[in-house]
This record gives C-alpha cells, structure tokens and sequence, in this order.
C-alpha cells in the first residue's frame, strides 16, 4: 500500500502540485512551506499521510556510525530547516536524519532581494540566502523543546556557520564566533552530530577557513572545545584538487570525525546547465550541476581517507541511482534539499525502497557493505 502511495503522490507532485507551486516565486513558496508545516505538525494525526510515504527497513538500511543509530541512510542537508522547526515532519515523511541550520551565534536577516531562483531543466536551484539565522541563542532553546522521542533514531546533527557579519569578518573574531555556537549545541541531548560549515559563499569575509593555514586555525580551537558529539566539516567543491587534499589533510590532524561533501557550485561558467541564467541573478548553484563533481570528490577522499573520514555525500540526489553512487564512491550517509523540491515529499521514502532493491541486486546484507564497494 505505501508503495502505491508513493507512486501516487509522485505523479500528484510532478504533474499537478509542483506546476502551480512553480508559477509562485521560490522564496515566497518556501517561507509558506515553513510556516505551514511547523504549525500543522504540531496538531494530533496529521503526519498519519506523511508516514506512508516513508519506508523503513532496518535490516538493510539501518547502521550505527559512531555510536550514532541510523534507520536509513538519507538525509535532509542543511539549508532547508535553518530554524530547526520541521522535525517531526522531516522525520514522518521518511528522513533517517537531519541537518538544520546553518545556525550563526548572532541574528542575521539574510541578503537582500531574492534568496532562490529556479533551473527547472537543469533541477537546480540558484541561493543567495547570505546565512540567515535566528541566532544560536533562540535555536538551541527550540530544539531543546522537543521531546526526546522526536529524535529517537532520526539524529539531529546541527550545522553552525560564522555570523554573517562584520564584526566576524576577522580570522580571531569569527573563530570566537564558530567556537561560541559548537560549545552550545554540544551540550544539548537532542543534538547528536555537528558540522562546521566552512564553505558559505556572499559573506562578510568570504570563505575564511577554506585556505591551509585558516583552516588550521579554526580546528586547533575547535580542538580546544574538547566536543563530546562527531564533528563534520562541510566542504567546498570548487577548489583544484591540489587545494581540496590540502584541506583534507589539515582536518585529518585535528578531532573531526568527517567531511561532508560538499556545498553549492560556486563556478557557474563551468556548471552544465539546460537553462538559460542572467547574469543579474546572484548566488551559487544547488542540485543536478553539483552531482558529478561531489560524487568524483567523495570517491577521490575515500581512495585518500576512508580509513580515517567519515564522508556524508550531499548534492544532486533525485533518485536511489544518485544516492547509490554516492554509496558505492564512499559516503556513509547521503543528504539532499533539491530533490524535494523538484520530486516531492514521497522521495527519502521512495529511494530507501529503491536503495533495498539495489542491495540485493548485488549481494549485499547491509547498507553499510555498500559503502566504497567500488574501490573494493
């Protein structure tokens, strides 16, 4: 039956819902979505639909990551939850987990003008949020709200940014920033994971921490912190390759359990595209253009560090056949945004069910034997 109802919603999404969504402008779509499902999850019953869009099956997807149980392997990436009030829902429809955020210690209202703007051929979209955050402060009081069965096997991990500010722009001043915001959600039991987004693009200061020497910085005080919660750092994908392993060997040196791979794609001249896009429209891209590069950048990490990273792959998922790519390449765990948007709620449902059909397809017992299996 759920299987129907996935089906059914999916053809609902793609030829009916996501038409008449598609002629609304996206931030305006988005901050009603927002609005809509923190209200509404909160009433009795109501996530009795988004539950059969979800399909568990533990024997195949379940796994235990330091010390961290997982029902299934996806994800819902950062960028999508920034305020950390949809878990319930994130949960209902069939996430195994969840990044919200990113999360900054002091309030920022985001960039002005149009945060979105949709590639519809190429399923990509173009962000300019520019960190918008409610401030560590009001996010850690919300999640700490929740009652502990919310994340009983869903983890929550929270991904905490510099405040998109001037008084951060400095090395000393942002890193004080990051520091103040890891100690505060390493404390909360509802947090289970962190990561540390090094990565955010249209900031006061740029990308800071995504050179050796700042980089290295940033760590030796996170270091300092003593974490008790795994610790991921968020990467670019744009940089050379000569760059990107020099990042990667700065943070195998420090207490960091693991990269997420990756953010948005920042060289939009080189990004392969269907659609036509202006040059007045600002921002990076998230999606499809951001597949290929993030799959090569996990298989060339796991290659290099499988034995000391945990990689969590993020970009371009919109079927089982991108998350089992970036399964077999070396991610332990798979994240997406964009292909919500572009195939519906039913989707982290939809590829479990297909991931367990491609599991014992080549002989596998668990998700877990999948992982980096090209390599092997």
């Amino acid at each position: 039956m759920k299987r129907t109802v996935r089906q059914l919603t999916s053809w609902l999404y793609l030829y009916v819902v996501k038409p008449i969504l598609f002629q609304h402008k996206p931030d305006g779509v988005h901050s009603s979505m927002v609005r809509l499902t923190a209200l509404v999850q909160r009433i009795p019953g109501v996530r009795v639909l988004p539950k059969l869009w979800a399909y568990q099956n533990r024997e195949y997807l379940g796994q235990t990551i330091h010390g961290v149980y997982f029902s299934n392997p996806i994800g819902l990436s950062a960028g999508f939850d920034k305020q950390i009030s949809m878990a319930r829902m994130i949960k209902a429809v069939g996430f195994g987990w969840m990044t919200g955020g990113s999360v900054t210690w002091g309030e920022y209202k985001g960039n002005d003008g149009a945060w979105f703007y949709r590639l519809p051929k190429s399923k990509s979209l173009v962000v300019n949020a520019g960190l918008p955050s409610e401030g560590t402060a009001v996010v850690a009081q919300r999640v700490s709200a929740y009652s502990k069965q919310t994340f009983k096997d869903f983890p929550l991990s929270v991904s905490v940014a510099k405040t998109n500010s001037k008084a951060t722009a400095t090395d000393d001043e942002a890193v004080e920033d990051y520091c103040a915001s890891l100690k505060e959600f390493d404390a909360l039991k509802n947090v289970k994971m962190l990561e540390i987004n090094i990565s955010c693009p249209n900031t006061f200061g740029g990308e800071p921490f995504t050179t050796k020497a700042r980089l290295e910085k940033l760590l030796s005080a996170v270091d300092a912190l003593q974490l008790k919660k795994p610790v991921f750092i968020k990467m670019p994908i744009n940089l050379p390759k000569k760059e990107f392993d020099q990042l990667l060997k700065v943070i195998t040196k420090h207490m960091v359990t693991g990269v997420t791979i990756g953010n948005l794609f920042k060289d939009r001249r080189a990004a392969k595209l269907e659609d036509v896009l202006p040059e007045y429209i600002k921002g990076n891209l998230s999606g499809t253009p951001t597949r290929e590069v993030t799959t090569e950048l996990i298989r060339h990490t796991y290659k290099k560090y499988g034995d000391k990273l945990t990689i969590i792959g993020v970009g371009g998922v919109m079927n089982a056949d991108d998350a089992y790519e970036k399964i077999c390449a070396g991610a332990t765990l798979v994240a997406l945004i964009t292909g919500l948007i572009y195939e519906g709620p039913q989707l982290a449902g939809t590829i479990n069910y297909d991931l367990v059909k491609k599991l014992r397809r080549d002989g596998f017992s668990n998700i877990s034997e999948a992982i980096g299996s090209e390599s092997h």
